[in-house]
């Protein structure tokens, strides 16, 4: 008589026409599929799946810890989205769900819906209203900032850096600083605006290093006040400012230089000219845009249900091609293209192993659960750019004087 695993596994093989790619531990022990990572999987876990199938159902078990992985994290996914691409991914018809309904009967697995996770972003009103934006933009970024603090190098730079040899990320981090700043050519007394500032990294670097007046704007509480208090700290106050607005409400004297790094993201695709528009609007005449922006396929601009629920809600990547259209629509000149994707995959894993290293620390900070999705984000973001699935690229314009 098959084992519970093996009846598991026995399911996934005639719904996949394949192999699991992953080994399967089921509540009772019982073990089935190949070496390596093993998913462990509960009642509960297959509940979740059978209420929500697919990448939803699979986070948020795993978030819960209703499932596990044993081993490799990454490999088990490396696996998964291999046989996705050769096999796609499968549609449970009438009769895979009658079949998947009769096997959980019999393994007791049927019961009411669980309960979604908490840690799930839950946004109301209008598609990238104001409102609704600014409560996208707090639920992934006003996590704490001594969680960022324990996540990232001493700048608290949250993007891509720039790898140049043997380097840990806070040199990673700086050479990245320093190459946006050259690519902006900024000189003493220049004016820069940084829409998107996260918590200051680009602000103090150039008002250090290159003698400039930078001014940010978040939508981020946690990021202004940590900024502010940094600025204060760094004795930059006539030198550094920042402010808690929607880009949208920009306004005033345009500046020498721009930059928005990695914030493009979350404008969406029917807001981007006017978000294209802005940056140019706040130029001077002969100044520079230095845009850094994650970039995906047209065929999957969104990052997916667990991106979209517990990391970025309304996040669109678009692809290059299409930014590069927005910004010449707008009246910018592409000056230069920089493809930063292999060091997404160094900054990433940089960021997972910091994690790892200090689990104890981030789940007194966030939680359990949060910590569990953390750890998932970041294993399947190093993985999209190490396969190719995401992008990420240093865009310089500039308006003709």
């Amino acid at each position: 008589m098959p084992t519970t695993a093996e009846r598991i596994a026995g399911f996934l093989t005639d719904l996949l026409d394949a192999p699991p790619p992953v080994g399967i531990r089921a509540w009772d022990d019982s073990v089935a599929g190949p070496p390596g990572p093993t998913v462990v999987v509960t009642r509960r876990a297959l509940r979740r799946l059978l209420y929500a199938p697919g990448e939803l159902g699979l986070a948020r078990a795993y978030v819960t810890g209703d499932l596990d992985v044993e081993g490799d994290l990454t490999d088990g996914l490396r696996r998964v989205w291999a046989l996705a691409r050769s096999a796609g991914v499968p549609r449970l018809g009438p009769r895979e769900w009658a079949r998947a309904t009769g096997l959980a009967v019999r393994l007791g697995v049927v019961g009411p819906p669980p309960r979604a996770p908490e840690e799930e972003a839950r946004l109301s009103g209008r598609l990238h209203s104001r409102g609704r934006d600014s409560s996208a933009i707090s639920h992934h970024y006003d996590l704490g900032n001594a969680f960022y603090q324990l996540l990232l190098d001493e700048s608290m730079a949250y993007s891509c850096a720039y790898w140049t040899g043997d380097v840990d990320l806070e040199r990673a981090q700086h050479d990245k600083l320093e190459l946006i700043c050259r690519d902006l050519r900024l000189r003493p007394g220049m004016r820069l605006l940084d829409v998107g500032c996260g918590w200051g990294s680009l602000l103090v670097h150039a008002a250090k290093h290159h003698g400039v007046h930078a001014a940010g704007v978040t939508l981020s509480a946690e990021q202004a006040q940590h900024v502010r208090s940094r600025v204060s700290t760094l004795d930059l106050d006539d030198r550094v400012g920042v402010r808690r607005q929607d880009y949208r409400e920009l306004a005033g004297e345009p500046f020498d230089a721009v930059a928005s790094i990695e914030m493009g993201e979350h404008v969406g695709e029917a807001n981007y000219p006017v978000y294209a528009a802005t940056l140019r609007r706040m130029l001077a005449p002969g100044g520079r845009l230095v845009l850094q922006q994650m970039s995906r396929g047209a065929v999957a601009p969104g990052g997916g249900a667990f991106i979209e629920r517990y990391i970025a809600p309304d996040m669109t990547m678009r692809p290059l091609s299409a930014t590069l259209g927005h910004l010449e629509r707008a009246g910018f000149e592409i000056r230069e293209v920089r493809a930063l994707r292999e060091h997404y995959v160094r900054t990433v894993r940089a960021w997972a192993e910091t994690l790892e290293r200090r689990w104890d620390d981030a789940v007194g900070l966030i939680g359990e659960r949060g910590a569990r999705v953390w750890r998932l984000y970041l294993a399947g973001g190093a993985l999209a750019f190490e396969e190719g699935r995401m992008g990420v690229d240093q865009i310089v314009a500039e308006v003709r004087a």
